[in-house]
């Protein structure tokens, strides 16, 4: 059980495949890394809320670092602000292992220092009628409250 002054924080790693390279030298889109900040917000919404939310967009994205096909990402999300209905959540991508298909065909390094290729901040709001969570309806201070962002 985790503490109630905790951080909540989610954290996936995963292996971009060959199949999603989209331009030339297998090169991935950074749509790929927003792809994978959706499944973080939609788990950080469960999280709080016992419900998976809708991400109502970005405050800012930064595309730092290509990602290519083989390389594997470690993508956290950290919550920094809970509202009465929304939840704002910094976000980072990190490359782990890079591809070395320049070394051979299956060729990766595990890196040192882990780069970050992509950060941004994301707003998800969970509707106050669908929340099960500490934050949400069964909180002593819900009333008839909107869904505000």
């Amino acid at each position: 059980m985790t503490n109630q002054n905790d951080p909540i924080v989610s954290t996936l790693r995963v292996r971009i495949g060959q199949e999603e390279a989209h331009y030339g030298g297998n090169l991935v889109e950074g749509a790929r890394v927003l792809k994978l900040f959706g499944d973080i917000v939609t788990e950080v919404a469960i999280i709080t809320d016992g419900d998976e939310g809708l991400f109502v967009g970005y405050d800012k994205v930064e595309f730092l670092a290509p990602v290519y096909a083989g390389d594997f990402l470690e993508v956290t999300g950290t919550v920094t602000r809970i509202g009465n209905t929304s939840r704002t959540v910094r976000l980072e991508a990190r490359k782990v292992i890079a591809a070395r298909y320049d070394e051979s065909p299956s060729g990766a390094d595990v890196l040192d220092e882990p780069v970050v290729v992509v950060r941004a901040v994301g707003t998800t709001v969970i509707p106050t009628a669908h929340s099960r969570g500490p934050h949400g309806r069964n909180a002593a201070t819900r009333t008839n409250e909107t869904v505000n962002a």
